[in-house]
């Protein structure tokens, strides 16, 4: 079971082409005291293939994500949600998976797999441009960053582990093992959260320390590992179907995400929040 586990995450990671077709669906969020509410959504992709694993620029009005064409491969597309345009960030003969903004703001952090399979974290300029290979002797699944100079990493495995990366040095630790995908930088506390992966449907988002220790935040939706951060402290997730929202350290229970719409929101998978609060991105199934 753990090799069948182990297979079906790396082939996840390392190639679109597995994967069904995708969409990105870009919504207004309102946040309030007890409730969060989704309003006037648009579909940015619309178009048949893999559109998946969005980001927001914490300053700009620009959303990043993961493009395939029609061959499978994966470049990362710059979408502004103000001027309604885009443009390629990549066009290369890599694949380019989990576009991140850098702390520094001038750089996308980016996981690239070469032609002949083998799997680099590496930066390319905001604007474009060649990028420098930052960790070339791990096989990084995904990535937040968690300082300037310390990137937090799943790494592909049996077990996957998490790991910190010291750019420093160069040098990295095991932090935790049977880990999922989804690794998100904590707004305003300089933490990284990461979900624990155990027996059964029953995981846990837990939050990494300075120290290295792990704290228990909230338990997961039954089953899945999605999910996304709200600048005042609420983690949004999906049963797949519906959205919910929870308070870590003032409730457990995960309430309702109120959707005016009417759009059929199925297979939802990744989520995004905006630094402002004000957009939400969902990926679901084409």
């Amino acid at each position: 079971m753990r090799t069948f586990a182990f297979i079906a995450a790396l082939c996840c990671a390392l190639s679109a082409t597995a994967q069904s077709g995708s969409e990105i669906y870009l919504f207004e969020l309102s946040l309030e005291k007890d409730r969060i509410t989704l309003v006037r959504s648009e579909n940015i992709t619309n178009r048949p293939g893999y559109d998946n694993q969005p980001f927001f620029h914490p300053d700009k009005t620009l959303l990043y994500y993961t493009a395939a064409d029609s061959t499978g491969s994966t470049d990362i597309v710059e979408f502004n949600y103000a001027s309604m345009s885009r443009r390629k960030i990549t066009q290369t003969p890599d694949r380019e998976y989990s576009p991140t903004v850098t702390p520094d703001k001038k750089f996308l952090s980016c996981i690239i797999q070469r032609a002949d399979g083998k799997q680099d974290l590496g930066k390319y300029p905001i604007d474009g441009g060649t990028p420098v290979v930052l960790i070339d002797r791990l096989t990084v699944g995904y990535h937040a960053w968690e300082s300037p100079k310390s990137i937090v990493l799943f790494v592909l495995g049996e077990p996957m582990t998490l790991r910190r990366f010291s750019l420093k040095d160069g040098k990295d630790a095991v932090l935790a093992e049977n880990i999922g995908r989804s690794l998100h930088a904590i707004p305003k506390t300089g933490g990284v959260s990461f979900v624990q992966k155990t027996t059964g449907d029953d995981w846990a988002i837990k939050k990494l320390t300075d120290k290295s220790t792990t704290e228990e935040l909230a338990k997961t939706l039954p089953g899945h590992e999605d999910l996304a951060w709200t600048p005042d402290g609420r983690i949004i997730m999906s049963d797949g179907e519906k959205l919910f929202f929870t308070t870590p350290g003032k409730n457990s229970v995960w309430k309702p995400v109120e959707v005016n719409s009417t759009l059929p929101l199925k297979g939802i998978t990744r989520l995004a929040v905006n630094a402002k609060g004000d957009r939400l991105a969902v990926v679901v199934a084409e």
